[in-house]
Order: structure tokens, then sequence, then C-alpha cells
């Protein structure tokens, strides 16, 4: 790897709070510390700096029409850039749990995008938020205890004053339901994509044509899911 790239990730610059979301108290209470803990951890930390947040500057919370929950960054250098499930447009193979999405999308709606960059979906609204924002290199969940978590339920009680499409896949999004403010919301819950689940109930669950479904019955447009 590029020293300039792995020296850039250690140093831990602030972070730079999305304007459209920076109302959330978590900016003001929670991510101080947050940023303490990374400050003092020498590890390569993952995604950059820039990229942590990517998800809530890609999607300001009136745009959300899609929520999709995913668990850390993944923890290889390269692949994570700030979205659940996504990687960097030349990461080849997938993450197998992506690579699971894309078969389920494919039978679903008969193709998938030509990457694993899932930006063109971000742009459409759809918000890609990983309940914890960093990871050590190398060490899945590794930051599961630095306080991400608060963000995510702030993020889940505000987008949901409206109607949404919340996908949680897996015990652990599922748990998150609780911060949904009840309301006309599509909810998907179904197995994780990954290898270990994904034959128990995510595999023909169909959550994409679900939402486009879901989408038309408001009189909203579908999302393009194959665009690249």
């Amino acid at each position: 790897m590029d020293q300039t790239a792995v020296t850039s990730d250690v140093c831990h610059t602030p972070m730079t709070v999305p304007k459209a979301w920076a109302h959330l108290a978590f900016f003001a209470q929670s991510l101080p510390k947050i940023e303490t803990a990374l400050a003092a951890d020498d590890r390569l930390i993952l995604p950059p700096t820039n990229q942590r947040l990517a998800a809530l500057d890609h999607v300001a919370p009136p745009d959300v029409r899609v929520v999709i929950l995913g668990q850390d960054p993944y923890p290889t250098p390269g692949h994570a850039h700030g979205l659940s499930f996504s990687v960097e447009p030349d990461v080849r193979p997938l993450p197998r749990s992506l690579n699971n999405i894309y078969k389920e999308l494919i039978d679903d709606l008969g193709h998938a995008p030509l990457s694993g960059d899932l930006r063109p979906w971000a742009k459409q609204g759809v918000l890609l938020l990983n309940t914890v924002l960093s990871v050590p290199a190398g060490e899945a969940n590794g930051h599961k205890s630095l306080g991400w978590q608060a963000l995510t339920h702030q993020v889940l009680a505000e987008v949901s004053q409206t109607p949404t499409a919340f996908v949680l896949w897996g015990n652990q999004a599922q748990s998150l339901s609780k911060h949904i403010i009840p309301g006309d919301h599509l909810m998907i819950e179904t197995a994780h994509p990954s290898p270990l689940s994904a034959r128990k109930g995510f595999f023909g669950s169909r959550p994409f044509s679900r939402i486009n479904d879901w989408l038309a019955a408001r009189g909203d447009a579908p999302i393009n899911w194959t665009a690249s």
C-alpha cells in the first residue's frame, strides 16, 4: 500500500460533519469522545477519515427513501469507503455478502451493477449506513465499543419521521428497529446476506422489487438498482 495513504489514515484528522445532519445530538455529545479514542489508536483505521461519514454526505435527511443497515466497514485496506456493503469500484473479488446481494438482485430484477460501488444507489436516496463507522485494519468489529451506535439510533429516529423503506438484514440490524418511529414504512427483515445465513431467508426475499413496488404505490420513482 502507498505509505502516504497509510500515514494519512493513522493521523486521525477531525471528521467534517455533514451540514444536513449536524443538528443530531451525536455530533456534539459523542463524536468528540470517539475522535479522542481514534487519535490514541496507532493502528491503521478504515475507511480513511474523510470517508467515515460518507453515507450521510451522500443523502440529506429529506432525501432518504431507503435505509440499508450494515455492521461495520470492511477491515481490508482499499475496500471500505464509508457506505454499508459498498466497496471501491476496482475491488475484485467482491466481498461475500455483497456477492450474495448481487445474486439476489439478479434473481429479483435480472441484472446487477458492474462493480461493487453502491454510490449510484446513494445518489437515489438509499442511505447505506453502518452501525459502526470505523474499524482497525484486519480486525472486524474492533471498534464496536467506541459509541458509534448512538449515531445510528438518532439517524433512524430522524428519517422515520416520514415513510421510509427499512432493510434490516440479520439480528443485529433488526435489533435497531426499536429506534424507528412507527409509521407508514416498508419493513424488510430477513436473514443477513452473509454466506453463513443467506440461505436461511435472504435468498428469495426479493427486497429490491418489493421496495420499488412500495415506492410506486406511493407515486414515487423506483430505485435503479442496477445503475453503475
